[in-house]
């Protein structure tokens, strides 16, 4: 029997993206264990910053499906698209301008290069769940006491301020505030205390690592339905089967 017109548009419309989530096969999962293992050593590394909630591997999955997806070509090289010719994100997550100094792991800092990011799969997703993070984190300015956190004497001398004080003595003007609450005329030979400090970039917490963040900070509004498909594809993603064990 034919369908009538009010059948035939109440069905969904269902999309080339959709379909080809709906029709993932095995090569979809080929890199489950990269992305388990990398999310692992992400969360190693900052799980004591603060607010910190261990990142969903499933999520990253689901990315790099609307990223890329295994029908593409970039699948093989490139599947979370960190490194595209024009993307300035891989340069702020190896730069030291950006926090990326902050967000990577020690040993991806060290391994990772705009070259290999853009012909290694692993790489590129090491680097973009990198770049993932490094959107989601809120950073700020603070004092950040150095590894010699002994206290020292130092004696005021004419026209010095607290300010003139710390630069002089490599501390910040917070940290003389703290060790010297009463300090509010200095006079030539006032003995005042310091600490070794130095103004750093920090990370003070998180963003919620939901669609509709990643959205708005990782694709920074380059696909107008980004957050559907993502939304779309970690569906799909939470319906498969548990993973096998990675090696």
């Amino acid at each position: 029997m034919s369908k009538t017109r009010e059948q035939a548009t109440s069905e969904p419309d269902t999309s080339g993206w959709e379909r080809s989530i709906d029709k993932a096969d095995n090569e979809w999962d080929s890199h489950d264990c990269d992305v388990r293992e990398a999310v692992h050593e992400y969360d190693m590394h900052l799980s004591q910053t603060p607010g910190y909630v261990p990142l969903d591997w499933k999520m990253v999955k689901a990315i790099l499906w609307v990223e890329t997806g295994a029908k593409r070509a970039q699948w093989k090289t490139r599947p979370m698209q960190i490194g595209n010719t024009g993307d300035p994100g891989l340069q702020a997550l190896l730069g030291n301008s950006d926090g990326g100094e902050l967000i990577l792991p020690p040993s991806y800092r060290r391994s990772l290069s705009i070259d290999g990011v853009r012909r290694t799969p692993i790489h590129n997703i090491r680097a973009g769940i990198g770049y993932l993070l490094l959107r989601m984190t809120n950073f700020s300015f603070q004092s950040v006491l150095d590894a010699d956190t002994r206290t020292y004497d130092v004696a005021v001398r004419s026209g010095d301020n607290l300010s003139s004080i710390a630069r002089a003595q490599g501390s910040t003007p917070e940290v003389m505030k703290k060790l010297n609450p009463s300090a509010h005329v200095l006079r030539p030979g006032d003995v005042l205390r310091y600490q070794k400090a130095s103004i750093q970039r920090v990370i003070t917490g998180w963003k919620p690592i939901t669609a509709s963040g990643v959205a708005a900070y990782y694709n920074a509004g380059g696909d107008a339905v980004y957050a559907k498909k993502l939304s779309y594809a970690l569906a799909a993603v939470r319906r498969q089967a548990e993973a096998a064990a990675c090696k």
